[in-house]
């Protein structure tokens, strides 16, 4: 089966960083499903892992953890989907990723994929629909408020593909004043169409911003990207014992910043529950049909942008490109392999 992998992490500027390869077609066992991939989108996760993971030598590390296929075949433990079934989902970091023509995943962490989209529309969600829904609900816990605190989020980074669902889930989900961050004209428009009630630049010091706006201190802050350099800004204007949830990956937070406010500070992975089997590991396949049925009820809309054809090491070269430049809005997508 075709597939592209690398053999030597590294930066993308290498000719051998991602290449077009020759695999064997895996066959499931257990919850398994076996599925033709039919679209993959590229995350900021497959960019760190091309630069900084290398396979065992002589092995090949295939990328991609957003999928949209059809179930080809089952394990014999598998009891939630049939061959034919149409499918989405984010896989899992400890296992080949679905850069492949067809991949492995356990069925528990796999959702229908709705019906009302395309494939390339719908590889957009999954692994971002996840970590914006765990990060909400799980983590920041929204639905429970904060006493005397403005009921509002403040989403850091906005125009990212997380930040692009998490506005949408908010907006549909709870009554919480949505505030996004984005700097750009094109960026700004994005979030007030996904549904975000007020724009701050994060190119400016965020708190007199939010202050502005005459919300009072928000209850919540989901910080997806850069979290180091608003940590100061972040402390001041949330609320006491405000609720904080990072995603990215800083390399220093000065925690103390949130001790006078009795802030609590919440990390989202939406690899753990795969990655140590929890016992509650149905939980994103559960999320994923939500969202789906979301989705199909009009409530909310891929964040999809860019669509790439076909699945080949060029266009995926490309995606990681654009996804480093920091520049991304929603979600970049490759759609079938060439025949």
């Amino acid at each position: 089966m075709k597939a592209i992998g690398y053999r030597q992490a590294g930066p993308l500027d290498r000719d051998d960083a991602l290449v077009d390869i020759e695999l064997d077609r895996p066959a499931p066992r257990g919850r398994d499903l076996l599925v033709e991939v039919a679209a993959v989108s590229v995350n900021p996760v497959d960019t760190k892992i091309r630069r900084n993971v290398s396979p065992e030598p002589g092995q090949w590390k295939v990328l991609g953890w957003d999928a949209v296929g059809r179930v080809a075949a089952a394990g014999p433990e598998a009891t939630r989907f049939q061959p034919g079934d149409a499918v989405f989902y984010a896989g899992a970091l400890d296992r080949p990723g679905a850069n492949s023509e067809f991949h492995l995943v356990d069925e528990r962490i796999v959702g229908r994929k709705p019906r009302s989209l395309g494939d390339a529309e719908a590889a957009a969600l999954p692994l971002t629909a996840i970590t914006a829904w765990e990060m909400l609900f799980d983590r920041l816990d929204v639905r429970r408020p904060v006493p005397g605190a403005a009921n509002a989020v403040l989403i850091v980074g906005g125009a990212g593909g997380v930040g692009s669902i998490a506005i949408q889930l908010a907006k549909a989900l709870t009554d919480l004043t949505v505030v996004a961050t984005a700097s750009r004209p094109e960026t700004r428009a994005w979030v007030e169409a996904l549904g975000a009630d007020h724009v701050v630049d994060h190119r400016e010091p965020l708190a007199a911003q939010v202050a502005a706006l005459g919300l009072g201190q928000p209850a919540f802050v989901f910080s997806t990207t850069a979290t180091d350099r608003h940590a100061a800004q972040i402390a001041e204007l949330i609320a006491p014992q405000g609720r904080l949830g990072l995603i990215d990956d800083p390399e220093a937070i000065d925690v103390k910043l949130f001790k006078r406010k009795s802030v609590s500070i919440h990390w989202e992975f939406m690899y753990t529950r795969s990655m140590f089997g929890t016992v509650d590991i149905e939980e994103q396949g559960r999320l994923l049909d939500e969202v789906s049925r979301l989705v199909d009820a009009g409530r909310l809309r891929t964040t999809l942008t860019e669509t790439l054809r076909p699945i080949d090491a060029a266009n995926l070269r490309k995606a990681h490109a654009l996804l480093e430049s920091g520049r991304a809005r929603g979600k970049i997508v490759l759609e079938g392999f060439r025949t």
